[in-house]
């Protein structure tokens, strides 16, 4: 439920960059769908690895660099998917600022449930005492 609830958010932030900036172009909601998508992917697969590889250039222009790696990825996007369009790069940057900032916000109100863990039956806690002796907490 999460991953689908991360997935139309990026559908709106994707929508609300296309309506905010006039360089970025969405023929209809299913390609937005389809887009988000393909950046979830993106964003999980290939980022990551670009991320390392741009390591060095990150770490000496204190990440504002990633900001630029996200447009490019926007833009990769664009191009694999007809009826949604980035002209340009700077609306490219300023859709991945966009996307990004909706992302972020929308996903901190977003509530990831925790599952407890059972105890591993393969071992017991204890705790030394004050007067020396092992005890159950």
């Amino acid at each position: 439920m999460f991953i689908i609830t991360r997935w139309l958010i990026i559908t709106v932030a994707i929508l609300l960059a296309s309506w905010l900036v006039p360089g970025i172009t969405v023929e209809s909601v299913w390609r937005a769908i389809f887009a988000a998508a393909i950046l979830g992917l993106i964003n999980t697969f290939i980022k990551p690895v670009l991320i390392i590889l741009t390591l060095p250039l990150n770490i000496l222009t204190l990440g504002i660099f990633t900001f630029f790696l996200n447009a490019f990825l926007l833009q990769l996007v664009a191009y694999m998917i007809s009826g949604f369009e980035v002209k340009g790069f700077l609306a490219a940057f300023l859709g991945a600022l966009i996307i990004s900032i909706v992302s972020w916000l929308a996903n901190q109100f977003v509530v990831r449930h925790k599952t407890k863990k059972a105890p591993d039956p393969g071992y017991i806690d204890m705790e030394k005492g004050d007067d020396g002796k092992w005890r159950q907490p």
